[in-house]
């Protein structure tokens, strides 16, 4: 094959993806004198990476299979910007071999390797047999071609429970499913197939032997056109939740140097057997003793900020410099280890509800400074809509510094300056996740989340006087700054009174919970809050997106957001929501019992698993809708008779639209 086709220097870029990945291969690339041009769905006219790029070109409607899915659309783009190259982030068709083979064919440079490299390594089942023939230590599995479901009943069986099913072209925990007996596979093969096809196009599946309490360490590499195969260390990616990763740190702080050798060498050798050209990573599963490997991602991975930081390498210009045919400029020896990075994917999720998807239009969005060894690569703005057609992820933060305890500190800190509204975010999770005292001593693996889920998802304490104060400080400075905005009238002033001392009666609940009072007093002389028997004295003084709160002598920093009568606050004691009971009534409020079997979110019915007249117990599955490339599945919330599904597969639904109706036992 003509080298001269496959790497040469180019002019412009397309990114064929979106979000995070695409504004972070837009600014390097610019960085870089490259002209960039983004591809968008309907769904994202607004969203940043478009507004980031030069140019850019709607692919068609939301759905990932008409735009972001859609190779001859992409083709097509390129064409009529004079696109010379495509990257393709990851995700959508990052590893797919006919993506990659149509923009060769099209005289487009694909960043990435080649159609041949991907196939063999990129196929969780071709990569098992050729590193089998390489010598690379394996998972006990099956990888073989016959798809039948007794061919890989068969397979199971031979293996031995527990097993993992494994979509062969997926990634991100997508088309998984973990089966720890015989009667579970079947349904499990399905759900999966059915996933993965609809992630990834491909429903072919893989499986091999579950280990229990595993740890992930995963190993970066890259190559060029001139022979050139270097490791970047490797990363450790344990702390996951459906086989999704959460939190991914570099160095592993699990591996001695021996071991973080062996294991780069394992690496360098697994990607030596095809050649390997462009940014990939080895993945391997490690039971505490042995690491085995279970496949090769032939892309980049959503965590390479982490090895950039620890290395002072920027993978995306060293994936720019191999496409235009360059060699890498270091060697092996000259890559070197400096300090530890660790990261956390901060998603639109909420946590509290088996992490059910937040859709949504993001009204507030404050994030800390990227200083002091924070890192921030984001792919939403304030005012962004987050839709229910994509992956939830909104950015990710990442926090370097000399030792491990450093930089989990720094991330922390930087997850609790963080205030996002609009929509819910696992954030506060992911802080109560880098203060575990476990997480700090590394003593986890993949289970951990998974065991530890009720501590980590614990309700927000009860406001106490320094969240009921900061509720009227913030009320209070709210109401000034519109009186500055207004007609600077006196009378619209808070706290001015011809004479006297004034009083104003405030009352909070949280949730449906019981109102508490508080009154302010003011007017003239320094103002007070009463609490019950408790008077404290009282000044605020307002500042970017929040403001300090001084009670009695103690000054506290206060983040707020005001929506309506719904207030946020973080204070030191956490994050609270509250809302602000309207002193003249008129309270009205939408009430959906737990009971309504509706769509959480818009979607489509993938499933229907139960039948009309059926008894069914509660918790009974009965049906399941894809949500942002997941599947959730609707159960029954109490026992009864299923008396009516109110939608078929296929369906695409809105949110709290009713689905099923279940008549109670006994009813």
């Amino acid at each position: 094959m003509d080298h001269s086709k496959l790497y040469r220097r180019f002019r412009t870029l397309l990114i064929a993806n979106r979000g995070e990945i695409a504004c972070r291969v837009i600014r390097t690339a610019r960085a870089m004198g490259l002209r960039t041009v983004a591809v968008y769905s309907e769904a994202d006219r607004d969203a940043m990476h478009v507004a980031l790029a030069d140019e850019a070109v709607l692919l068609g409607p939301a759905r990932a299979r008409d735009s972001y899915l859609n190779v001859e659309r992409l083709i097509e783009a390129a064409r009529k910007t004079g696109a010379e190259a495509v990257h393709p982030g990851y995700g959508f068709l990052s590893e797919n071999a006919e993506f990659a083979r149509a923009c060769f064919d099209a005289g487009l440079v694909f960043v990435g390797p080649t159609a041949g490299m991907m196939t063999a390594m990129g196929s969780k089942s071709g990569s098992k047999e050729l590193m089998e023939k390489a010598g690379v230590p394996l998972v006990p599995g099956y990888h073989g071609e016959a798809q039948d479901e007794a061919t890989l009943s068969k397979a199971a069986d031979k293996i031995g429970f527990p097993i993992l099913v494994k979509a062969s072209a997926g990634g991100g925990g997508r088309g998984m499913r973990i089966v720890r007996s015989a009667d579970e596979l079947s349904p499990a093969i399905v759900s999966a197939k059915r996933e993965a096809k609809a992630a990834f196009g491909d429903d072919r599946m893989l499986i091999e032997k579950y280990v229990d309490n595993p740890r992930h360490i995963e190993v970066q590499i890259i190559g060029d056109s001139h022979g050139n195969l270097l490791s970047l260390f490797e990363r450790e990616c344990t702390l996951q939740r459906r086989h999704q990763k959460v939190i991914e740190e570099a160095p592993s702080p699990t591996l001695n140097p021996a071991q973080r050798e062996a294991v780069c060498a394992a690496a360098r050798k697994a990607a030596g057997a095809v050649n390997y050209v462009g940014a990939g990573t080895i993945e391997f599963v490690s039971d505490g003793k042995d690491v085995f490997f279970i496949e090769m991602n032939t892309r980049l991975q959503v965590e390479h900020p982490v090895t950039e930081l620890i290395t002072g390498i920027d993978l995306v210009e060293w994936q720019l410099r191999v496409a235009f045919g360059e060699a890498l400029p270091l060697k092996q020896d000259e890559i070197k280890l400096n300090g530890h990075a660790v990261e956390a994917r901060v998603y639109a999720e909420n946590p509290t509800k088996n992490f059910m998807p937040s859709v949504g239009r993001i009204s507030t969005w404050r994030l800390p400074a990227e200083t002091g060894g924070l890192r921030i690569d984001a792919g939403y703005r304030e005012g962004d809509t987050v839709s229910p057609y994509y992956d939830a992820m909104l950015a990710k933060m990442i926090a370097w510094a000399p030792t491990r305890d450093v930089a989990i500190e720094r991330l922390n800190r930087g997850l609790e300056e963080s205030d996002v509204r609009g929509i819910v975010t696992n954030i506060p999770f992911l802080s109560a996740l880098m203060t575990h005292p476990k997480v700090r001593t590394n003593a986890i693996d993949t289970g951990f989340i998974e065991r530890e889920l009720a501590v980590l998802t614990q309700a927000a304490p009860a406001p106490g006087e320094l969240e009921l104060c900061a509720a009227v400080a913030a009320i209070v400075n709210d109401e000034r700054q519109a009186a500055q905005e207004g007609a600077n009238s006196p009378w619209q002033t808070f706290g001015w009174q011809p004479v006297g001392r004034r009083q104003r009666s405030f009352a909070f609940r949280v949730g449906h919970g019981p109102e508490q009072k508080i009154v302010l007093n003011y007017g003239s002389g320094p103002s007070t809050l009463v609490i019950g028997e408790r008077e404290l004295a009282f000044a605020t003084v307002a500042k970017d997106g929040g403001f300090d709160l001084t009670l009695d002598g103690v000054k506290s920093s206060v983040a707020a957001v005001i929506a309506g009568h719904e207030l946020y606050l973080r204070t030191r004691n956490g994050r609270f929501d509250l809302h602000w009971v309207d002193p003249f009534g008129g309270e009205s409020e939408e009430h959906i019992g737990e009971d309504k079997i509706a769509a959480p979110l818009p979607g489509t019915v993938v499933a229907v698993l139960a039948e009309e007249g059926a008894k069914l117990e509660k918790g009974a599955p009965i049906l399941t809708l894809e949500v942002m490339k997941m599947e959730q599945t609707l159960r029954a919330p109490y026992a009864g008779v299923l008396k009516s599904i109110k939608c078929k597969v296929g369906d695409i639904v809105q949110e709290g639209v009713e689905l099923a109706v279940v008549d109670p036992a006994g009813e």
